[in-house]
């Protein structure tokens, strides 16, 4: 496959006091994502020049106005570059407005390319909440910008990790909140949702799993009702449309079970509990992956890690895999989409 015919995987770059920019030049950097992708960086050019010189990393800059203008090939970055940031005064591990500022306005900009067709999936990097505040960005992440951007309600996010995927019923919310929110209706609607964003991906035969929300699936009512008066009858919501889905399985199991092979996917009811089954499978490999959206989209699952941001030292292993998994699916789910 040339390079003019492989996928086109948009690149925000983030929060430029954080590690995105040294993520992505070292992701960049290895020969085998040129070989699956034509990855093209959104971001600002100098940015990614500095993260190269303290990333001990030598690719050439090529600056381009449009997808088509990309070289592809590797030793060049292919670089959209929007002149959004003052460098000279850019701090690493700092909370910056024009950080936060810059970064949507990447995302803002690889987003109109998805919806324009001239990329065909983003493959997103770390953003930093504070300083999306501080820019008064009114959206606390990435899956609230791209859903408001794209005009799309509620997006599904699914992480995946070796032979595991997890959607999550319920993402940033006090556990509290959480299970206020685990109603019937709210489960079978998420199920049914979850069958189709595994169909877009490229799943033919899909078996579901719950996961239960108290100890031993609330061994009858014993510990806990809500299996009984909400999550079961969720299940047969969606198991009388059709969905193959079983449960609520007791969660200190069903994401092992599911690891093996017994399920193509989890539902996690609350946010720790399918996020640490993830990270403890492998933390730098799990890759979210937002569902519900008229593109495809992949993320890094870890933050802009002020703590070590200019320094030389960040992983790019999960961004390197954020870039293969959206290459991977991203004919599948274009196909769908026009299906």
């Amino acid at each position: 496959m040339s390079a003019k015919t492989k996928h086109i995987i948009a690149i925000p770059m983030g929060d430029a006091a954080g590690i995105g920019p040294e993520i992505t030049v070292k992701a960049l950097n290895k020969p085998e994502i040129y070989d699956v992708c034509s990855p093209l960086v959104i971001g600002h050019a100098k940015v990614l020049e500095n993260a190269m010189e303290f990333a001990d990393v030598s690719l050439k800059i090529n600056v381009i106005y449009e997808p088509s203008s990309g070289k592809y090939e590797y030793g060049t970055i292919d670089v959209i570059s929007l002149d959004n940031l003052d460098v000279g005064t850019l701090e690493f591990g700092k909370v910056q407005a024009q950080c936060g500022k810059a970064a949507y306005e990447y995302i803002e900009m690889a987003v109109q390319l998805a919806l324009g067709g001239k990329v065909s999936a983003l493959a997103t990097t770390p953003i930093n909440k504070e300083s999306l505040k501080a820019a008064n960005v009114p959206f606390i992440g990435h899956t609230e910008i791209l859903a408001a951007l794209a005009n799309s309600d509620d997006p599904l996010t699914m992480f995946e990790v070796k032979n595991l995927r997890i959607f999550f019923l319920t993402r940033h919310l006090s556990l509290k909140e959480a299970i206020a929110a685990m109603t019937k209706e709210r489960i079978g609607d998420y199920l049914i949702r979850c069958d189709k964003a595994l169909q877009r991906l490229g799943l033919e035969n899909r078996k579901f799993a719950v996961a239960a929300l108290n100890p031993h699936g609330g061994e009858n009512g014993l510990f806990g009702r809500e299996e009984i008066e909400e999550i079961i009858p969720g299940i047969q919501i969606a198991v009388e449309k059709g969905i193959n889905a079983v449960g609520p399985v007791p969660a200190d199991s069903v994401f092992y079970q599911a690891l093996q092979g017994k399920f193509d996917a989890v539902l996690s009811l609350y946010h720790d509990q399918g996020h640490i089954a993830a990270k403890m499978t492998d933390f730098e490999r799990t890759i979210s992956i937002t569902n519900g959206l008229p593109f495809l989209r992949t993320s890094v699952d870890h933050g802009t890690a002020f703590d070590i941001a200019g320094k030389g030292i960040a992983s790019s292993i999960s961004m390197e895999e954020c870039i293969k998994i959206a290459a991977g699916y991203a004919g599948k789910f274009q196909t769908a989409q026009k299906a």
